[in-house]
């Protein structure tokens, strides 16, 4: 996909290639450090670079003047309710990118890709002080729900989990 804005700056939105890779492990430490998380980065960019070439998940990338500047990490999802669904993990543009049509790109690329696989719905979360990206949805009319509560069991739980430790942890609390 290819587009541009009004500075006419190109924008090539396209599937990562394992050679994007670095770049793209390094938007997720950007964005990690944005939303003040850096520290709870523990993926490896050889773990991640594995779980690519194993097909669990999907990247599109937008290159700018020849360099990734931007991406795009989604999955598919099942619902209950509706059959197929898309996942958005993640939509990072590097600062200096900001506000030139690269997220815009991206999220065509992803709701087209959506679209391609028969998606009912395409879902992504967004903190709720994240101002500048709850515009950026809300600009597409996007419905940004305050109803649901996100659940989690970390490794840590998860391995708690499998050695039957945790139902007294879970009694403790």
């Amino acid at each position: 996909m290819l587009s541009s804005n009004q500075s006419t700056t190109k924008v090539l939105v396209r599937p990562a290639h394992e050679k994007d890779l670095a770049a793209v492990h390094a938007l997720i430490v950007e964005l990690a450090k944005f939303e003040r998380a850096e520290n709870e980065v523990a993926l490896s960019l050889s773990k991640f670079s594995q779980d690519f070439v194993a097909g669990c998940f999907e990247v599109s990338v937008a290159l700018c003047e020849g360099q990734v500047v931007g991406m795009a990490l989604h999955h598919p999802r099942y619902s209950t309710w509706k059959g197929v669904t898309w996942y958005l993990e993640d939509l990072v543009v590097t600062e200096m990118w900001r506000g030139r049509g690269v997220g815009r790109a991206l999220f065509d690329e992803v709701v087209s890709v959506a679209q391609c696989r028969g998606a009912q719905r395409l879902e992504w979360q967004v903190l709720d002080w994240n101002v500048s990206a709850i515009g950026f949805y809300k600009a597409f009319n996007a419905s940004l729900s305050s109803e649901w509560l996100n659940g989690r069991l970390t490794r840590d739980q998860l391995n708690d989990w499998a050695f039957g430790n945790s139902e007294q942890k879970f009694r403790e609390s």
